[in-house]
């Protein structure tokens, strides 16, 4: 978990692609079946990424990818399925559920929900949010292309008592890599 450093309880920064990656699959080991993540951030922060290290950790095998099209993809896991929503074309709290959100959260998966800040009165006062904060290209990279990883700021914060137990349960597990990896 080296590519993963410990900002304070619920705050952390990667500098990859792949400590994004590790991070969610970190989340993914604590989450459960009825677990609504909330992902925030502008395009290119991570919150895909995020999403395949929790599909991983679950135990999905198919390929995670930003369902901006359709809404919803559903990624069977090994005991839990992941119901992974991009909430980015939606302009009415009203189509969430044509979009199938409300039958799913707090059902028999974990819900992961891109671009669902619009829609927190509507998701629900029990869910963890996530912010996910991109930051400056390294100096020596300015004028490179996008292939530059960048560092990320990721910050978990409880909406409910459930929520609150994600986020002391990952800082744990986080602090427990760190101090194997030491």
């Amino acid at each position: 978990m080296s590519a993963i450093q410990r900002l304070g309880v619920g705050r952390y920064a990667t500098s990859t692609t792949e400590g994004t990656i590790q991070l969610g699959r970190a989340l993914g080991e604590v989450l459960r079946a009825g677990d609504i993540v909330v992902l925030n951030g502008d395009l290119g922060a991570g919150k895909t990424q995020l999403t395949k290290g929790i599909a991983a950790a679950l135990g999905a095998t198919t390929d995670v990818v930003s369902p901006t099209f359709t809404i919803q993809m559903v990624h069977e896991g090994t005991d839990v399925d992941l119901c992974h929503f991009d909430l980015y074309r939606l302009e009415d709290p009203e189509q969430l559920g044509d979009a199938g959100l409300l039958d799913a959260a707090g059902g028999d998966c974990v819900c992961v929900i891109e671009w669902g800040e619009r829609f927190a009165d509507d998701i629900g006062p029990e869910r963890l949010d996530v912010l996910l904060t991109k930051g400056e290209p390294p100096v020596d990279a300015l004028g490179c292309d996008d292939l530059i990883e960048v560092p990320r700021t990721i910050e978990f914060v409880a909406c409910g008592s459930r929520a609150e137990e994600v986020v002391r349960s990952l800082d744990t597990h986080i602090m427990d890599s760190l101090s194997l990896s030491d």
